[in-house]
């Protein structure tokens, strides 16, 4: 409904897989282009709707969609069926059970499933196949159980991550995307 004709793109990167009835809107005004990065996987029936930006390595199994605008980080794993609302963030790394629906941002290394979604644990399998060590996985744990678990407000969980965890490179990835959410997190 965007789309007036306007010259818009849609670009596809390298090694990209696209299956049977997958379906890739153009850009329109608002960001002017799609994009899905390269070694991405889009099973079928997928949708990615307009002025998306879809990060390398990610796999969007079977049925799912996204609305316009939402952008996915690298590495992300969508499940079979997940529905994307408009604008919503999906951090690197992530994975989205199949059948969930996201109304909420998602953020990086973590699991989440359920209605309405919620954070499971942190994407242990995935993070181990990328080579991180048990120390950096250790700490993102550390960081979400504060964020997600403890008995803390959101922005007194927060605090804590930014006042007592090493600041690598993956919990300042963390504290920047749970800072610039627009939509709140999960």
């Amino acid at each position: 409904m965007k789309y007036n004709g306007e010259k818009t793109f849609t670009i596809i990167g390298e090694n990209v897989t696209i299956r049977e009835s997958v379906t890739i809107n153009r850009g329109t005004t608002a960001l002017g282009q799609t994009v899905v990065g390269d070694n991405v996987l889009l099973m079928a029936c997928t949708h990615v709707a307009h002025d998306c930006i879809v990060g390398n390595n990610t796999i969007m199994a079977n049925l799912a969609t996204l609305g316009g605008h939402v952008e996915i980080g690298e590495w992300a794993n969508i499940g079979g069926g997940v529905v994307i609302h408009q604008f919503v963030k999906i951090g690197e790394q992530s994975l989205i059970g199949g059948g969930f629906c996201a109304k909420q941002d998602v953020p990086p290394y973590v699991v989440v499933a359920g209605h309405p979604l919620r954070f499971i644990g942190i994407n242990k399998i995935g993070l181990t196949r990328r080579g991180f060590s048990e120390d950096k996985r250790l700490l993102i744990k550390k960081a979400y159980r504060q964020f997600f678990v403890s008995k803390k407000n959101r922005g007194q969980a927060l605090s804590s991550i930014k006042n007592n965890l090493d600041k690598t490179d993956e919990i300042k990835k963390i504290i920047n995307f749970i800072e610039n959410s627009e939509r709140g997190i999960i």
